[in-house]
């Protein structure tokens, strides 16, 4: 036998044996004048005292062996302890205030020892076990490591209401005080059968009818207020973590957004937060009302009958758990029919499908009695789902059957007995059909919101991912020049650390010049151009802006004075005007946009449209041609008035007009003193021009210098013009 199976035994046997007789005379002896209650109090916070060292006793043992697996209900040892110190006393304070015999007994001899017999101390069971039970289940939410690990999730989650969890308490308050006033229909109705064949007793009648009426409208009006406030608080939680995981996604590295795909990121930021928030409005909702609504009817049932009460708590299990666990087995049966169905199918499907096979075989019989044979198994198995279905609704309408017979019976010996009278009975059974209903409810919701504050640790793992890129930096400068140094830079991607893109690569960009770089595909091109953004980080080696590490300019500052332009820029769902003022904290005026604009082309077909800069661009730029939102994405560059320009074959869809013009700006604009470029590009006439021509291969810079003294030296650049085409287009 395990261990604490030996230790909860052991507990038991002590608690009947030895606490249960020894107790009350100790109790008896040690304050021998104290008025009866006191003495019943202190015999349960005595054996609450004992019972506890006990299982501190066996948790300890468990402790003491680490590679034995405790098991779930180990937890839940600590809290049946004070439950069964408080039952007791408890239940004989009910029966004290409510005056049920007790109070009057004059030598208190019986409340003293009710403690100590054997239906009290069955009763004492019967309350702790549900209520320890109920204590681990809830428990579990907010303890870290409890149930799936789940309570810290939970104290994040209210960790989102910021200043709206003192709404809670007042949420709590509209529920309490809504379920008690759903209490006056069961207590008045008890009343109002008394009442109703006693001879003068219609102005009562009509009082106690009006009073049910105003509680049973308040606590309407209260649910509606508790219920108003809730779905505002959960719906500032959704809001919350909406914008909080989505700008935790935004800070992370570039790598990340390569090895997730996009679907799955967005899902996580829209998908998974909406449904959490909504699980938890409508089912967090329904447990906290149900568990309320339980707690009280139960305190209403103790208050009206213990007897009755201890009837209703030991029937839960045969009323609710069984019929869980035969479902259970009937679903298990129902997942072996569909296997079994499906394995039938199969056979059909194969012999159907292969008929001049099996015709050829002269198989036709065989393949029928394969087919029986899967079929004898599929009715066996039919048979004994429907066999689990019938037990299934027998056991659940026997045992709310047998739970209704054994209220009635004791109730109507307690009131034959003249104990209880036939009012007081209806009110318990009211209370008692609400209160197995309120318990089917909670057994069936949790599972639910266990399961909604589960999803939303998928949401947190966003939330905790710490960048793996360095913090924005603080360096600003009021005068950049725009000098950039690549200083024995290597790199390798981090999906592949081994295989370096780029080895020991040295140059300068300096304002004023026109750096382009060349090479086949793969050699690294676009991997300097990404480097420079600071979309990654060097593995070895310095790149400096102005003599500083990149990465300790501050972030905003430093996209504003480096501005990149890809082959396939990506524009925003949005207005041209929006698309060119992107990012910019001073919103350019309409001049300035329109400017740019015309610089680089995009103002001739921008203003031919109807609502000219105003027009929505389409998803990702949908409507518009490659080149027109190539011509987009140069203005949105140089509208930064950018001290370094990347552009990454930047002008490939461009016509020869937009190309003419780009030209202009990279080579005779005023502007290009102050302004360092760097040119990757396919197109030959651009590279002719440029102040510098680097041939980068295998990650490596094989050549450098202007075009002039490339083609003298007819090397790999002299090469790969020779090749077929390659006066047009640099491949």
């Amino acid at each position: 036998m395990p261990q604490p199976w030996i230790g909860l035994a052991l507990l038991l046997l002590a608690d009947w044996m030895l606490l249960r007789p020894a107790l009350p005379s100790f109790a008896s002896r040690l304050v021998p004048t104290a008025p009866p209650l006191l003495r019943v109090w202190t015999v349960g916070l005595s054996r609450g005292a004992v019972l506890w060292l006990g299982a501190r006793g066996v948790l300890r043992v468990r402790a003491q062996a680490p590679t034995a697996k405790a098991p779930g209900w180990l937890a839940a040892l600590v809290p049946l302890v004070v439950a069964l110190s408080l039952a007791l006393p408890g239940l004989a304070t009910f029966r004290a205030l409510s005056a049920w015999g007790t109070v009057g007994d004059t030598d208190g001899t019986r409340l003293l020892h009710w403690g100590s017999r054997l239906d009290a101390f069955v009763l004492g069971y019967a309350v702790a076990l549900p209520a320890a039970a109920l204590c681990h289940k809830l428990g579990g939410l907010w303890a870290p490591g409890g149930l799936g690990g789940s309570g810290e999730t939970v104290r994040r989650l209210l960790g989102c209401l910021g200043s709206a969890t003192r709404r809670l308490p007042l949420i709590l308050a509209f529920l309490i005080l809504s379920c008690l006033g759903e209490m006056a229909i069961p207590f008045f109705t008890g009343r109002l059968t008394d009442w109703i064949l006693q001879d003068g007793a219609g102005p009562a009648f009509t009082r106690n009818l009006t009073l049910m009426s105003v509680l049973t409208i308040s606590s309407a009006v209260l649910e509606c207020l508790g219920d108003c406030i809730y779905t505002s608080t959960m719906g500032q939680v959704h809001s919350l973590l909406q914008g909080d995981v989505l700008r935790a996604v935004l800070r992370q590295e570039t790598e990340f957004f390569q090895q997730n795909q996009t679907g799955a990121i967005t899902s996580r930021v829209t998908e998974d937060t909406s449904t959490m928030s909504e699980s938890l409005s409508e089912k967090l909702n329904l447990l906290l009302w149900y568990l309320v609504r339980g707690l009280c009817l139960l305190g209403f049932m103790l208050w009206g009958s213990p007897t009755l009460t201890m009837v209703t708590l030991l029937s839960l299990p045969l009323l609710f758990l069984l019929p869980k666990k035969l479902g259970k087995w009937q679903q298990s049966i129902a997942v072996k029919v569909q296997g079994s169905l499906a394995e039938s199918s199969q056979v059909a499907i194969e012999a159907l499908s292969a008929m001049p096979t099996v015709r050829s075989f002269g198989n036709e019989e065989g393949e029928i009695q394969k087919y029986r044979q899967k079929l004898q198994d599929l009715q066996s198995l039919s048979h004994k789902e429907a066999q689990a279905y019938a037990v299934n609704l027998w056991t659940t309408s026997i045992s709310g059957m047998l739970l209704k017979v054994a209220s009635l019976y004791i109730g109507g010996q307690l009131v034959t007995s003249g104990t209880a009278s036939s009012g007081s009975l209806v009110t318990f059974v009211l209370y008692q059909i609400q209160f197995t209903t309120a318990v089917e409810v909670l057994l069936n919701t949790y599972s639910s919101v266990q399961k909604a504050v589960g999803s939303s640790e998928k949401i947190f793992e966003y939330l905790d991912r710490i960048p793996r890129c360095p913090a924005s930096g603080v360096l600003t400068s009021v005068n950049l020049e725009g000098v950039v140094e690549f200083r024995d830079v290597s790199f390798a991607y981090p999906n592949h650390p081994d295989a370096l893109v780029l080895q020991g690569l040295t140059f300068t960009l300096r304002p004023g010049e026109v750096t382009a770089l060349v090479g086949p595909n793969g050699s690294g091109k676009s991997t300097v151009a990404a480097l420079l953004q600071n979309l990654y980080q060097p593995m070895a080696g310095k790149l400096l802006l102005d003599g500083e590490p990149l990465f300790q300019y501050e972030h905003r500052y430093l996209h504003t004075k480096v501005a990149a332009v890809g082959q396939e820029p990506h524009l925003f769902g949005r207005s041209f005007r929006e698309n060119i003022a992107y990012g910019l904290l001073q919103k350019p005026t309409m001049e300035e946009i329109t400017a740019v604009a015309m610089k680089t082309g995009a103002h001739d077909f921008i203003s031919k449209l109807p609502h000219g800069y105003d027009t929505e661009v389409g998803e990702s730029g949908s409507q518009l041609s490659g080149g027109q939102r190539q011509s987009v994405a140069l203005a949105r560059a140089l509208i930064r008035k950018p001290r370094v320009l990347i552009l990454d074959d930047a002008t490939s869809a461009l016509d020869a007009v937009s190309q003419s013009r780009v030209e202009q700006l990279l080579y005779e604009s005023p502007e290009r003193v102050s302004r360092t470029v760097l040119l990757i590009t396919q197109r030959l006439r651009s590279v002719e021009q440029a102040n510098h021509i680097l041939f980068l291969d295998g990650g490596t810079i094989c050549e450098a210098g202007t075009h002039q003294q490339l083609m003298e030296k007819q090397g790999r650049y002299w090469t790969m013009l020779q090749t077929p085409g390659g006066t047009e287009v640099l491949e």
